[in-house]
């Protein structure tokens, strides 16, 4: 290893720019070094003088070895565990043309609606397959897992009421990690998580459909008495038995929730998946996460767009319906084409193989003098064997498949779509029992019928493995994700996700492992864990770290809930405000609320910094009650401000802990450590900082890293014996931390560093190239930015009446992802360009910007009029710059070529012209109605 050349060395595969262009970005940025550069624009009193402690680095060939070798460690049995985890057959079509199709993974969020056309349409489509199966009108675009998602609808009932009813019944028990994760959020609002009894202060009825132990409860009368009290009745239900039933909604359902992972997502020791949330129409602007609604064009032609929540957090800030930000949009999309691949008799057909399997195995234990728990039931059988459970999971243990014990009594084996008739003999074989060849229908209610079911054209059309490729195909060719074009968000950090790093996710030893497998079946994970819990500890100089969050917002929540609890196990419960710049990113705000912090807000200063006079001034005023400071450093105006570890004393002074928000970084690793800066918490997005995709809208990762103090106050879980828990598996997103894994081993310390300093001349390279045309809004010491820059694009509506939002879709006529628009400042493009992206590719987008400007100009000067030219008329699609009548003062070729010398294979067109937001809003549609209705229409 020590002798691995440059041939084989992964850091300059990572790192865009070569020796020659990076010597080329210097001369133009004006400094002889990297380290020069580094030195002007980072506060020698944070830098680290020392190289990180890591691993050297490994090849790619080498590292996949080693990982391969850790990962065999697991022990990969045959689940029958159930508790929200299935087995699943993942269609190779599917896993082959979007799971590992970086024109899927390599997409961002779809705020900039016109390129993202692909999966907007599908993830509409997630949403009308989740109404068709809860019943409910309104779906949103996938939350984060199972859990979760009651805990954000728990919240939709908790503020439906105003926020003056404070407790949540159940009716059947959910599973144990569910009920864990709204207890640790309903705990910091002063909900009460207990019991069955509905009355004028129940917020909301909890109906575990089934049940944990697979049971379906006669729930009649409690649901009609929560009617009658006016509470909320939320459904947990499983969706596949959502396919064979009646619907949460018709059963009294105001909201129905639950994870989509037997949609042909593995389980992945626990994730990522997709999570649902379906609510009635009085509750829709109460909803959580991502919609996606449909609109119309300029032209009137339909086109899909994020709707109502979209900015909603940096609009209402700690008021905020959630704190979610990333959601799962890469596995919601795996399990829409998982419903599209099999349609609705399909999916019936799979529900009804487990259910079959269940029932007949039922029969023949009852038959055998068995105790099985229920009457009603879809693919769980729980059993009393009084002090034989072990012994018998131990005894199918031999035979390769893992049962649930859930105490010395109790055994429960749940069936799937993977289950055979052969797995179905031996369990019943365990207890001495013959299995019957038919068993009765044992689900509640009727049976749903296959007319009206799903019977969107979309379910119908995509039966032969060409029409399925081709149909996936067609939506990524409507989109733009790095596999096409740097995506230049600010304080996104689109960064490579290398081939090398995605490999190990598809590997059976990482996709299948369940994650309540026993500890000794899930060494390799756990040595995979330990190693990334070490390295992230080391580079962010704290003592722990905790892999669980599976999200940056789920990070912010799980760090500012152990400051919380560090607080009040030290006798101070009163310290509940948090102190937040107004720059912020909304999520902090959010988070804040959500853990039951009094947020105040601290102004910033006209250059951009916190405002240090206003800071002491509330840090004086409230250092009684004082709990947190959150900052983001380098601060979301991309500058790292130099008195950063004086304001962390300051806080530190009064009693309150420092969170470090780690959205920025990209800009810190092998330079700095948040630790060392005087954060004592801060959570890391795995998704930006360390090159797991960003999946199109998810999955993230956000772990965090505490000091030693706040160690014990880490997220805990109930399967491992410790509370807190902040997502439904004890290591969250699992399956996708092999990626950071693979990078960190591959860069190394000097590599990490190296590409740190990348990004840092990239951004200032960029602020460089674009500053006689933009205005640079906020610079550091020695006029440098950090690893992102602003411009200040209001000089052209000032001059021609060109809006941000006009440049931002101008620039996709040029073939760009436009910057991040009008944040942390309206009107003005945050620019991100990241250390991979090679230098011809920033000079393209240096000149767009450039070109753009001219073109402004022309509108100034009169040459286009100001209603009808190139940039208020993107960005143009090819059915119009390619019609016959074109009466535009611009030509053709400069409405869908601006660069010139077109290159016609590599051209994109976008599929729609600018998308109507206000029309979307004012109208909202959130799924496609069933065909009935058009015929019903047509009648």
């Amino acid at each position: 290893m020590a002798a691995m050349t440059m041939k084989n060395a992964f850091a300059p595969r990572h790192i865009g720019p070569g020796v020659a262009d990076t010597r080329a970005m210097l001369a133009a940025t004006s400094v002889p070094s990297l380290e020069t550069l580094i030195s002007q624009a980072v506060p020698k009193r944070i830098r680290l003088e020392r190289p990180l402690d890591l691993p050297a680095p490994a090849s790619e060939a080498e590292a996949l070895a080693e990982l391969a070798q850790k990962m065999s460690a697991n022990v990969v049995l045959k689940s029958f565990v159930g508790l929200g985890y299935h087995g699943t057959h993942v269609p190779p079509v599917i896993l082959r043309n979007l799971f590992e199709n970086p024109a899927w993974y390599t997409a961002y969020t779809p705020y900039q609606a016109e390129i993202s056309q692909g999966r907007l349409e599908m993830l509409f489509n997630f949403q009308t397959l989740v109404a068709e199966l809860t019943g409910l009108p309104v779906a949103s675009a996938s939350l984060l897992d199972e859990a979760t998602a009651l805990a954000e609808a728990v919240g939709i009932a908790f503020r439906h009421h105003k926020e003056k009813r404070g407790r949540i019944a159940f009716a059947g028990e959910p599973h144990p990690q569910t009920r864990a994760v709204v207890e640790t959020r309903a705990e910091p609002l002063g909900i009460e998580v207990d019991g069955d009894v509905v009355d004028e202060n129940t917020a909301a009825l909890v109906v575990a459909w089934p049940d944990t132990f697979g049971v379906f409860g006669d729930h009649a009368a409690k649901i009609a008495e929560a009617k009658a009290a006016g509470t909320i009745v939320i459904f947990v239900a499983d969706p596949l038995a959502l396919t064979v039933m009646q619907t949460p909604a018709s059963l009294g359902a105001d909201i129905a929730v639950g994870s989509m992972q037997r949609f042909g997502v593995p389980i992945g020791f626990g994730g990522p998946h997709a999570a649902y949330c379906a609510v009635s129409d009085r509750l829709t602007r109460l909803m959580p996460g991502r919609l996606v609604g449909q609109s119309v064009d300029t032209k009137g032609r339909p086109g899909y767009r994020l709707a109502l929540q979209t900015r909603e957090q940096h609009i209402r800030r700690d008021k905020a319906t959630s704190n979610i930000c990333t959601a799962q949009a890469l596995l919601a999309n795996m399990a829409t084409a998982y419903a599209i691949w099999h349609g609705p008799d399909g999916l019936q057909a799979i529900a009804a193989h487990a259910h079959d399997l269940a029932a007949r195995l039922a029969a023949g234990l009852k038959a055998k003098g068995v105790t099985v728990l229920g009457d009603r039931r879809f693919d769980a059988v729980t059993v009393e064997v009084p002090g034989r459970a072990n012994a018998i999971a131990k005894e199918a243990e031999k035979d390769g498949r893992l049962l649930r014990a859930i105490d010395g009594d109790r055994l429960g084996i749940s069936f799937d779509e993977t289950s055979t008739e052969a797995d179905l003999q031996a369990i019943a074989a365990l207890f001495g029992a013959d299995v019957p060849e038919k068993a009765g229908r044992l689900l509640p209610g009727k049976a749903r019928e296959i007319n009206g079911f799903l019977s969107q054209p979309v379910f119908h059309e995509n039966r032969s493995e060409t029409e399925m490729m081709r149909f996936l195909r067609k939506l990524a060719d409507k989109d733009l994700a790095l596999d096409r074009t740097m995506i230049p968000l600010g304080s996104c950090t689109m960064k490579l996700n290398a081939a090398a790093e995605m490999i190990p996710v598809s590997w059976p030893s990482v996709a299948n492992l369940h994650p309540f497998a026993p500890k000794e079946h899930a060494k390799g994970y756990r040595s995979m864990t330990d190693d990334l819990e070490r390295w992230l500890a080391e580079i962010t100089g704290f003592a722990a770290v905790s892999l669980q969050p599976n999200a940056g917002s789920q990070g912010e929540y799980a760090g500012l809930l152990a400051i919380r609890r560090y607080h009040a196990a030290r006798g101070e419960p009163h310290r509940t405000v948090c102190l937040i710049p107004s720059s912020a990113h909304g999520t902090n705000p959010a988070s804040a609320a959500m853990a039951g912090m009094d947020v105040v807000v601290v102004r910033c200063t006209d250059s951009g910094d916190i405002d240090m006079d206003d800071m002491h001034a509330k840090v004086a005023q409230h250092a009684d009650n004082l709990a947190a400071l959150m900052i983001t450093y380098p601060s979301t105006h991309g500058v790292f401000e130099e008195g950063v570890k004086d304001l962390c004393q300051l806080i530190h002074d009064h009693g309150g802990q420092v969170y470090l928000d780690g959205a920025n970084l990209n800009a810190l690793v092998g330079l700095a450590r948040p630790g060392d800066i005087g954060g004592d918490v801060c959570h890391m997005n795995l998704h930006k900082t360390f090159c797991i995709p960003h999946g199109g809208g998810g999955p993230g990762v956000g772990p965090i890293g505490v000091a030693e103090h706040l160690a014990p106050f880490l997220p805990g879980h109930v399967h491992e014996g410790s509370s807190h828990p902040v997502s439904a598996a004890p290591f969250g997103s699992a399956s996708i931390l092999p990626i950071t894994w693979m990078y960190i081993r591959m860069m190394g310390a000097a590599g990490l560093k190296q590409a740190t300093e990348q990004a840092i001349l990239a951004a200032n390279y960029v602020a460089t190239r674009l500053k006689d045309h933009y205005p640079v809004l906020y610079k550091g010491r020695g006029d440098r930015v950090a690893h992102e820059c602003i411009l200040d694009t209001r000089v052209l509506k000032e001059s021609a009446g060109v809006t941000v939002e006009d440049v931002a879709k101008r620039l996709i006529d040029y073939g760009f992802h436009a910057p991040t628009m009008s944040w942390p400042v309206a009107g003005t493009l945050m620019v991100e360009p990241t250390e991979s992206e090679p230098k011809r590719e920033l000079d393209r987008f240096c000149a767009a910007m450039i070109s753009i400007a001219r073109e402004a100009a022309k509108v100034t000067s009169g040459e286009w009029p100001k209603d009808d030219n190139p940039l208020a008329n993107a960005p143009h699609t090819a059915t119009e710059t390619l019609a016959s009548d074109w009466r535009h003062p611009y030509s053709r070729m400069e409405a869908a070529y601006p660069a010139g010398d077109p290159d016609t294979t590599a051209k994109y067109w976008p599929p729609v012209s600018r998308i109507d937001n206000v029309a979307g809003d004012r109208n909202l549609v959130c799924s496609c109605p069933p065909v009935e209705a058009y015929l019903g229409a047509a009648e």
